[in-house]
């Protein structure tokens, strides 16, 4: 079964560690994502399938597809086969809220799913954690609770259609069908293949062990009677990055015990930290990340300061040698939120070349930055508490397939 076949710890000491809580390279070196690939059993996501993409929703793919952002797949194709048959499917996808205020590789996902939601004109549910960082963060219920309704508003300020998506905190959601099936997922792990699958101890408490079936369900349409009555059959699409493949493995090995479709999956690279591509973005290092929250001058301290450069020590020496774009910070976040792909071609020629100095490519990226954390700092100020409540309100949503 596929999780007998990937059933290994990744927790291992000599090598990257990438699983949903921790996410390091070897050394402090840079994540070796076909490795990830050849280890967690996914598939690499090819030209054809992007191409098709393009085909099937009659628009430019997002972004995140054309410059490999998303980057891995499970099953992707199978949804596609399906869509194109005229048969529908929903996303889910999801938010552990730890902190006050999102970063810009929290923002990732989320702006990839509404791209998604848009394209393929299908229903949405968004999982708020607050349970599971009660857990791990060791966070008060209430604070957690509170943590996640701030970060709804961030999520809603994506331009998320209320009449296509609900959004739920797992203390408020969880009950009935959807711990039913909760239960249903439970039996079917035994401790040694969670221990397994997330590399749990014995000094774990029991709370971490319970977990993975709650981030399972959201994937099985019955967990949602109130949205799905009688599409039992529905497939699901989970947008997210790769560090949660280890929930969804465990899911797509129970999921035909059940009598579900297993979820299919379409997963990012991490967004590196300003001081290097050696993981991802950490909100415990305000220093390391560029938060939704951070002034312009925020951000064009941080860039100037903390952004890694690939540039030479020298002017001279720049011109001479160009710029070492594999491990430029400015360029990758360039390549994530830079829309014109020319200009950035442009500037990845002009760079390497030599002609063009890390100043002007940090001063073109803080640009770039400081506009796209302004519209979405404008967004969120218009997002309201009855709004929240009208995402979070468990209600059918008419429109969610038209």
């Amino acid at each position: 079964m596929e999780v007998d076949k990937k059933d290994e710890r990744e927790a291992e000491s000599s090598e990257q560690v990438v699983n949903p809580w921790e996410v390091s390279a070897k050394d402090g070196g840079k994540i070796d994502y076909d490795k990830l690939i050849d280890k967690f059993g996914c598939q690499r996501l090819d030209e054809s399938l992007i191409d098709r993409v393009q085909r099937l929703t009659s628009r430019q793919p997002h972004v995140f597809l054309r410059r490999g952002v998303f980057f891995a797949h499970r099953d992707f194709n199978e949804i596609l086969d399906a869509y194109e048959k005229g048969d529908k499917f929903y996303l889910y996808t999801g938010r552990g809220p730890s902190s006050e205020a999102l970063h810009l590789g929290h923002l990732i996902p989320f702006m990839f799913t509404k791209y998604l939601q848009e394209a393929f004109k299908v229903p949405l549910v968004i999982q708020l954690t607050d349970d599971e960082k009660c857990m791990w963060k060791n966070l008060s219920v209430e604070e957690s609770q509170r943590l996640a309704r701030e970060n709804a508003k961030d999520i809603i300020a994506c331009g998320f259609d209320v009449t296509k998506t609900f959004i739920f905190s797992d203390f408020d959601y969880v009950g009935g069908a959807f711990y039913k099936n909760m239960v249903r997922v439970a039996k079917c792990v035994t401790l040694n293949k969670a221990m397994g699958i997330f590399g749990f101890s014995g000094e774990d408490h029991i709370g971490k062990l319970s977990f993975p079936p709650v981030q399972a369900v959201p994937s099985f349409p019955s967990s949602f009677p109130h949205l799905f009555p009688g599409k039992d059959n529905l497939r699901c699409l989970i947008p997210c990055a790769i560090d949660q493949d280890p929930y969804f493995r465990m899911t797509r090995d129970v999921a035909p015990r059940l009598g579900y479709s297993k979820p299919a999956l379409i997963e990012s690279s991490f967004f590196p930290a300003l001081q290097g591509e050696n993981g991802k973005m950490s909100a415990s290092d305000p220093n390391s990340a560029i938060y939704v929250t951070d002034t312009a001058k925020d951000i064009k301290n941080k860039i100037n300061r903390y952004a890694f450069s690939g540039g030479q020590d020298s002017v001279e020496k720049h011109r001479e040698l160009g710029a070492n774009l594999e491990v430029d910070i400015p360029v990758k976040y360039l390549s994530f939120f830079l829309e014109d792909d020319s200009e950035l071609e442009h500037i990845k020629k002009e760079y390497g070349e030599g002609r063009m100095l890390t100043g002007e490519v940090k001063k073109r990226l803080t640009e770039v930055l400081t506009e796209m954390v302004e519209r979405h700092r404008r967004a969120r100020a218009a997002v309201t508490d009855e709004m929240v409540d009208a995402f979070m309100a468990v209600r059918p949503l008419p429109s969610m397939f038209e």
